[in-house]
């Protein structure tokens, strides 16, 4: 399928080899996220700032999300340039630093000792970083093709790294003062270089190629892309430009304003895919996916009362920012991931699988190729659980955080049901 787009040489393709080992550690990451958050549910009713609140946040955001979109990413990259990926040892080099960094620093976190070995950690996840930017920008400069969803995805990367860097600092901020203030301080400004600059801005570049793709719409409107794109940078680097440089809280509704007007053209945008769709049925697949567009609407809505407060009455109001991050991260992007997955992943491992033997037989739809009844299992059980888990948070009850984890930790042992079955699929030819 990612062969399809623009180009259908499928000398652009990349190994199957590079592509699915992140795949496997997300899926992995989400269930030890998941049971953590089940071992750890009565920990959302304090502060958000506690050590399994921020390792559950950052397997979340690094090795569930980060590493998914680093591998979906690797093969999308070089069908939009229409060119081969520059360096496969680099796509490695990548995997590995994430995958032994991301355990370093989640467990120091989770027992809070931000020393040597968390550090370490840190480190790892920028070279991981560094090397797909290398990669990404070189697969680009050796490419002829210009495309919009390209630069979405190294700008994402850009701010990717400049959060990893801002967060090493944090880190060294605990034993040493290398910043001006505590690293406390410094969170809202980490974690929205991360939410805004890469997860938002990666979502919807690559979104705004997948959706109508997989929607086999007519609808494309570059402009409107180049605008978003514009909005969300401009609105962010205002963001960072008060944070850093006033105290003046109502000059945060200027990046609200910019990135919400991007968000509500981006809705604009699926909308219209959707409607100009060739493809009158619309699979289970695509629907999660659609259903965490509208997500999208509910951090800003949040973060909209957040600093509405935050203007009149001085005081922060925990529980809706602890709502915020959860509504981020088992929210919106977790939806998004768990519809795409299943769009993504089929078609990975089919190439891999039935590529060589074509023409020598029936084979089997990429749709097959995973359980159809599990995926609508797993999607209740996740609606429920997320719906639960954040009215939980909001009204301090720990049995409702309780039982809406035990249904996002079912939902993680289904996605992996599906994602282990596809992955170990083998050849079935009549």
């Amino acid at each position: 399928m990612f062969t399809t787009i623009g180009n259908t040489d499928t000398s652009t393709t990349t190994s199957w080899k590079v592509v699915l080992p992140f795949y496997a550690y997300a899926a992995i990451a989400f269930l030890v996220a998941c049971l953590l958050l089940l071992l750890s549910a009565g920990d959302f009713t304090g502060h958000y700032f506690h050590p399994h609140t921020l390792a559950i946040t950052h397997i979340m955001a690094l090795g569930w999300g980060t590493m998914m979109i680093l591998g979906a990413s690797h093969q999308l990259v070089p069908v939009l340039i229409e060119s081969k990926l520059y360096s496969n040892v680099l796509a490695y080099i990548s995997f590995a630093s994430a995958a032994i960094g991301i355990p370093f620093l989640v467990h120091g976190f989770y027992v809070f000792d931000v020393g040597l070995h968390t550090q370490c950690g840190g480190i790892l996840v920028i070279v991981a970083i560094i090397s797909f930017l290398i990669n990404l920008a070189v697969s680009m400069v050796k490419s002829k093709y210009e495309n919009v969803h390209a630069f979405f995805i190294f700008t994402a990367t850009l701010w990717l790294l400049t959060t990893a860097i801002v967060g090493l600092l944090l880190l060294y901020n605990f034993s040493f003062s290398v910043m001006p203030k505590n690293s406390l301080d410094y969170l809202p400004l980490h974690a929205h270089i991360g939410i805004v600059g890469w997860f938002l801005l990666l979502v919807i570049g690559v979104g705004s190629r997948l959706i109508p793709m997989f929607l086999i719409s007519k609808y494309n409107n570059t402009r409107q892309l180049w605008w978003i794109y514009g909005l969300i940078n401009g609105g962010l680097l205002a963001f960072v430009s008060a944070f850093l440089y006033t105290a003046n809280k109502s000059l945060l509704t200027i990046p609200l304003l910019a990135v919400g007007t991007a968000i509500i053209l981006f809705g604009d945008f699926c909308i219209r895919s959707y409607r100009q769709r060739i493809r009158k049925k619309v699979d289970e697949q695509m629907k999660v996916s659609l259903l965490s567009i509208l997500m999208m609407l509910l951090p800003l809505l949040s973060l909209a009362i957040i600093i509405t407060l935050l203007i009149f009455t001085i005081k922060e109001n925990i529980s809706l920012v602890l709502g915020y991050g959860f509504i981020i991260f088992f929210g919106w992007i977790t939806a998004i991931i768990l519809g795409m997955t299943f769009k993504t992943l089929p078609f990975i491992v089919w190439n891999k699988v039935y590529h060589h033997l074509a023409g020598k037989g029936k084979m089997p739809n990429p749709k097959d190729l995973f359980n159809n009844t599990i995926f609508k299992w797993m999607s209740i059980a996740y609606i429920l659980g997320f719906v639960l888990f954040t009215t939980g948070i909001l009204i301090h009850s720990i049995p409702v955080l309780q039982i809406a984890a035990a249904l996002l930790f079912v939902t993680s042992l289904l996605y992996n049901w599906n994602v282990i079955k596809l992955l170990l699929h083998k050849p079935a030819m009549s």
